[in-house]
């Protein structure tokens, strides 16, 4: 990307090899993306904002940026404070230098050729005319919501919405009969986090409101979240999504589950096991009902979250104040899929894991209930969150390829809330095309590029259309 007489980006970044660079160029470069798992803002692409200036829609949302500007010293005021937008695009500018070998420098610069075809390093020198060019452009139809998707040509966008969503924006966006599809993910993780009881029987209210169910009981509660599925289904909706620290099981019986729900219905405290079994009981009940449905279903396993409590106070969920965590995955996991399996109401699932430390517990968890119905019924999924950069996709990739099929793996997905992220799909095929590549120059591999151009199209591209459908 940086090479000297070559400009800011040339074109066999990442790629160090003659085979890497053909395949990339011949076979990955021009596909198609379907983002199967991001957090996009529906209403935007429905109603295909036009962003007033880049730090609209580059800066805000984005706790990556957040993080690297607070850990330089900058003031809160810059970063999600009320200082005007031009001021925290030069603070961030002035920033970007600093994040050298962090794969923002890389996605920084990547996004700004791609998006505005501005090829200098961003600083603080320069913010200041960047950020009048970027605003400039993004004043343009070209540049809308839409378009900023249509300029990386995004095929399919699925973003992810809590089970009390209406989904009118999905329902606007196929009304107008655009070629971008918009699908979306059932999220039903507030519907099973009794451990806060206030806010989760304010969130019964709402879920009631939303299913037209009056929620006092256990059956009522899966009645409504039954209701809430079906009509997603009835929408286009074929996927679920949970954020969870572990897949909890337990025995059915281990707890009077009813007894935990009217404990929480008079705000009576939880041990920390029965909090964990409602969430298996209720987990069980879903799952069996995503695989009714031929539902795809995520789960993304080892965050620990809003672990700064005076900074989540003043700057709220989602802002920057997670890290990974250390969390024991397999034992729970593999029972849990191994309950559902024994009646065959195991669907097509993705695990994703944030301590890289997991990835071989993953990676051979999939071959457990890998049973040949389905090609790649049980994915281990790209890179996440931590874990999405060049580092952590290799590592991914090469806990995947040791001990399972890559070749059946449907690829990178931004898990992003920014319009300008989806180059973070070309950066994944480049780092796949390089360590093919690396292996054909080792020797590793055959030197048939119709063959493995087919495998890097596969991943890139085909596998994900054939394994959601629908899409």
């Amino acid at each position: 990307m940086f090479q000297k007489g070559k400009g800011v980006f040339y074109e066999d970044f990442l790629l160090h090899s003659d085979t890497a660079a053909s395949l990339y160029h011949n076979y990955a470069k021009e596909l198609p993306i379907i983002d199967y798992h991001n957090h996009l803002p529906p209403d935007l692409i429905a109603k295909n904002h036009q962003f007033t200036n880049c730090s609209e829609v580059w800066l805000a949302g984005d706790h990556y940026k957040w993080r690297a500007m607070r850990t330089l010293g900058i003031n809160e005021q810059y970063i999600t404070g009320h200082a005007p937008d031009e001021e925290k695009f030069q603070k961030w500018g002035e920033t970007v230098p600093y994040t050298l070998r962090n794969p923002l420098y890389h996605w920084s610069h990547l996004e700004l050729q791609r998006y505005y075809g501005i090829e200098e390093l961003l600083t603080g020198h320069n913010a200041s005319k960047i950020y009048a060019e970027t605003s400039r452009q993004l004043q343009q139809k070209s540049h809308s919501a839409r378009g900023l998707l249509q300029l990386q040509n995004v095929e399919v966008v699925c973003t992810t919405e809590d089970p009390i969503d209406d989904l009118r924006h999905h329902i606007d966006l196929k009304g107008q009969g655009v070629n971008l599809k918009m699908s979306t993910a059932f999220r039903p993780d507030k519907a099973i986090a009794i451990e806060n009881s206030m806010s989760y029987l304010k969130y019964l209210e709402q879920l009631e409101d939303a299913s037209g169910i009056s929620i006092s009981s256990v059956d009522d509660l899966l009645s409504a979240l039954d209701s809430r599925m079906a009509f997603f289904h009835e929408n286009g909706c074929r996927l679920s999504d949970h954020g969870l620290e572990i897949l909890p099981y337990y025995e059915t019986g281990t707890f009077n589950i009813n007894v935990i729900f009217n404990a929480v219905k008079n705000g009576k405290l939880l041990s920390q096991e029965e909090i964990k079994y409602f969430k298996c009981e209720i987990l069980k009940h879903l799952c069996k009902t995503y695989h009714k449905l031929g539902w795809v279903q995520q789960f993304h396993l080892g965050a620990l979250r809003n672990v700064n409590s005076r900074m989540l106070k003043l700057r709220g969920s989602d802002s920057g104040w997670d890290s990974i965590g250390d969390f024991p995955q397999a034992r729970s996991l593999g029972q849990f899929l191994n309950y559902l399996d024994e009646t065959d109401q195991l669907t097509k699932t993705i695990l994703y894991n944030l301590n890289p430390a997991d990835n071989e517990v993953i990676a051979t968890m999939i071959g457990n209930f890998n049973d040949g119905s389905v090609k790649g019924k049980i994915q281990f999924g790209s890179g996440w969150w931590f874990l999405d950069q060049k580092d952590g996709m290799e590592k991914q990739i090469n806990a995947l390829s040791n001990m399972g099929l890559l070749s059946c793996f449907v690829g990178m997905l931004t898990d992003s809330r920014s319009f300008m992220s989806f180059p973070r799909h070309e950066y994944f095929r480049r780092v796949l095309c390089n360590l093919i590549g690396n292996d054909v120059a080792n020797g590793e591999l055959p030197n048939d590029e119709k063959w493995l151009g087919k495998i890097i199209q596969d991943i890139s591209y085909y596998n994900a259309k054939n394994y959601f459908e629908g899409f």
